[in-house]
């Protein structure tokens, strides 16, 4: 499988810190993808459907929204780095993500649903990285006024899920025993 070297810092802003710091240190990024989505997967389908739509406090996003977050962001980064890997230039735009939860129907979509363009997005995302040539990984471009490396963006997707995975354990499955 393909090694990608993990970015250094000033790859990325300091936010994403807390994506991209604690990932293994090993370039093994793909596979890191590939089994954190088989981790949420398993997690997901061993919960009962109404734990799908709790929320641990009022105004903060179920698990279904979750998801569909997380799908949302990686099609957002996997963008972001196929322009700046392409070597365009072209400063590209932030998004709110509370109003692509608001508007994404999420609660209302059966899990399997969910769980199928996760799993279609994580390969295509899988597909990007290991097709772009070597000298990409360390293109420098602009997004949401941020500098990035492509490499810093791919890094962004597997913590900012595991970051997200670890909330879903924390908050949603210890506190929200019933």
């Amino acid at each position: 499988m393909r090694h990608i070297e993990k970015p250094k810092g000033g790859e990325f802003p300091p936010c994403d810190d807390i994506y991209i710091t604690p990932l293994p240190d090993d370039g093994l990024l793909l596979r890191h993808l590939k089994e954190n989505f088989e981790a949420a997967k398993k997690l997901v389908l061993s919960l009962p459907p109404e734990k799908l739509i709790y929320r641990y406090d009022p105004g903060k996003w179920t698990i279904k929204e979750i998801l569909v977050h997380i799908v949302d962001d990686e099609r957002i980064y996997a963008y972001r780095l196929l322009c700046i890997a392409r070597n365009d230039r072209t400063p590209l735009p932030g998004f709110e993500q509370d109003d692509y939860v608001r508007f994404s129907g999420a609660n209302e979509r059966d899990i399997a649903n969910i769980l199928e363009e996760y799993e279609s997005v994580r390969n295509s995302t899988i597909a990007l990285l290991d097709g772009l040539p070597e000298d990409a990984f360390t293109r420098e471009g602009v997004a949401n006024g941020n500098r990035f490396t492509v490499r810093a963006l791919a890094y962004h997707l597997a913590g900012h899920e595991m970051h997200h995975l670890r909330i879903i354990e924390d908050r949603y499955l210890k506190l929200g025993k019933a």
